[in-house]
């Protein structure tokens, strides 16, 4: 395992990924908002289904071990345009996307805008609306205004959330957490959704059962994506049932 990064701003600012050697095609794995992709994907990986694979674990902007510039936007499209930046880097194409949550959104973004790195979306619990509701983190964290969060409302949301989220949340650049909110709240143009119905790459798009029934879900799977509702799964599907996760980026059809 060896750490590497890449520029994604005119700054030179840096985003950082660690990486296992392996074959191709590659699963790069992003996570959420607040969170760090090798705390909720590492123990995926080194499942005997995804063992041997080229696996990248990447930080996106503002989290984790990358670099966190207060004059960067962290739109939902910096975060796609910084990605690509490090799978340029890494001389990727035609990977597996395995993201989470806002990552997923992220996902769909650089699926659209740059073909050539994705062969296949692996999406669990992706954001593919805007407005989502007030009881998510992300509606929570945006309803601050910016300096406000900064100077007291990230040290409020880490009082309140639970221990799993808060060991990756106080990682994350309180400005740079706020931005990233504010951008998967206001979404895309075109949203998300209709950004992943109409790609012609292999989409699967994972549902906890415990998070209830997927909002379009007819919808998304005439239009091709694969969706799996996962047993003894919420939100976290990956770190609730990593059987099924693994399954589900393996292709493994154990899961349908």
């Amino acid at each position: 395992m060896s750490m590497r990064d890449a520029p994604f701003d005119v700054r030179g600012s840096r985003i950082r990924w660690t990486e296992a050697e392996g074959s191709d095609p590659a699963c790069v794995y992003v996570h959420g908002l607040g969170a760090a992709s090798a705390a909720y994907h590492a123990h995926i990986a080194a499942r005997p289904e995804l063992a041997g694979r080229r696996s990248l674990f990447v930080d996106l902007p503002g989290h984790g071990l990358s670099d966190r510039p207060a004059d960067f936007g962290y739109t939902l499209e910096d975060h796609a345009d910084a990605l690509a930046a490090a799978l340029d880097a890494a001389a990727v194409r035609e990977a597996d996307i395995v993201a989470h949550s806002m990552g997923g959104s992220v996902a769909i973004v650089l699926a659209h805008r740059r073909p050539d790195l994705v062969s296949r979306l692996v999406l669990t619990e992706a954001n593919l609306d805007p407005h989502p509701p007030q009881t998510a983190g992300s509606s929570g964290i945006a309803a601050y205004e910016e300096a406000h969060f900064v100077n007291d409302g990230h040290a409020r949301v880490l009082e309140r959330v639970g221990p799993l989220w808060a060991a990756t949340l106080r990682l994350a650049d309180p400005r740079a957490l706020h931005r990233s909110a504010t951008g998967l709240v206001k979404g895309t143009s075109p949203m998300m959704r209709a950004m992943l119905m109409g790609l012609s790459v292999e989409r699967v798009y994972l549902q906890g059962a415990s998070s209830g029934e997927l909002l379009g879900h007819d919808e998304l799977v005439a239009s091709g994506v694969r969706v799996v509702n996962v047993p003894d799964a919420g939100h976290n599907v990956m770190l609730d049932n990593p059987a099924a996760f693994a399954a589900a980026v393996a292709g493994a059809e154990a899961t349908r």
